[in-house]
């Protein structure tokens, strides 16, 4: 299946490509594919612009973890993802967890969301909800209507009553895989566990201050070896903050929170485009082949 997909690919390229304008978008093209393509698994493009071959869905429900909303159709990924999951779902059953509740993963195919995400399209991004399960065998009308919980405070400069060492010993185990790019979280969760560790340790690089992200963690996998077509265009996490393992920074934003007035007016980049509005024709090319393979 692979070869046919890449041949046709081949084709593709030799061919005039539709206008941009003509072009369908590629989150509805996406969006509606039901199943992933055969053959090796590979990733292709960026976390933001990209797809993938070969894709694995996170079964609905296993002995250390449930996915969440499945009507979204989102719990698929690169094999990597997968395997990486289900081991953190077992390592959290020794920190305190009965096991996971897995959020958002990509859709079968990848590619742009209909909804949501800018990322999560390459099969190596995850949510993972902060609120612990108490019970892994909810139905699937349950996990529909069941809410995560913020594990931060309402004034957005310390922790909840929800957040437990549990969740503190998940995150460290979470960033300390040598698969993991970075973690997404939110700044009051970074500074706690920066104070916990008195600032020690490579892996607290890994965990990247980001709104919206109090409910859940965001666990990011660096692109597979061998998959030389998946890039990231990020900054090397171990570049980002210096020798402070970014944890002055996310204290800064923390003193931005108490005082508003002092946080230094940012500029919003002209040329940004969300990635719901790329055309089809838009992806890369091996992306506009795998979203319309039958």
């Amino acid at each position: 299946m692979i070869r046919k997909i890449l041949t046709t690919a081949a084709v593709l390229i030799g061919m005039a490509l539709p206008a941009a304008a003509q072009s369908p978008l590629a989150k509805d093209v996406f969006g509606r594919v039901g199943g992933p393509t055969g053959g090796q698994p590979v990733s292709i493009g960026s976390y933001s612009k990209g797809c993938f071959n070969g894709g694995m869905a996170l079964p609905e429900s296993g002995p250390t973890w449930q996915a969440m909303r499945l009507s979204r159709n989102r719990n698929w990924g690169h094999p990597e993802l997968v395997n990486y999951l289900v081991g953190l779902s077992q390592a959290a059953t020794k920190m305190g967890w009965r096991g996971l509740y897995i959020g958002d993963m990509s859709q079968p195919r990848g590619g742009p969301m209909i909804s949501g995400h800018a990322s999560h399209q390459l099969g190596l991004d995850a949510d993972i909800w902060m609120l612990m399960p108490q019970s892994l065998r909810l139905s699937p009308s349950q996990r529909e209507s069941i809410s995560s919980v913020s594990v931060v405070a309402p004034n957005g400069l310390g922790l909840s009553r929800y957040w437990t060492p549990a969740h503190g010993a998940l995150i460290q185990s979470a960033a300390m895989d040598p698969r993991v790019d970075r973690i997404f979280l939110d700044a009051a969760i970074k500074v706690a566990m920066c104070k916990a560790n008195g600032n020690r340790g490579a892996w607290l690089q890994k965990l990247r201050p980001t709104p919206n992200h109090d409910y859940h963690f965001h666990v990011r996998l660096h692109c597979p070896r061998g998959n030389s077509g998946c890039s990231n265009p990020a900054t090397p996490v171990a570049q980002l903050s210096g020798n402070d393992n970014g944890c002055g920074d996310a204290m800064q934003e923390l003193a931005y929170r108490a005082n508003p007035s002092t946080r230094p007016k940012g500029q919003a980049d002209p040329n940004y485009r969300h990635p719901r509005s790329f055309r089809l024709s838009e992806m890369p090319r091996q992306c506009q082949v795998i979203g319309t393979a039958r």
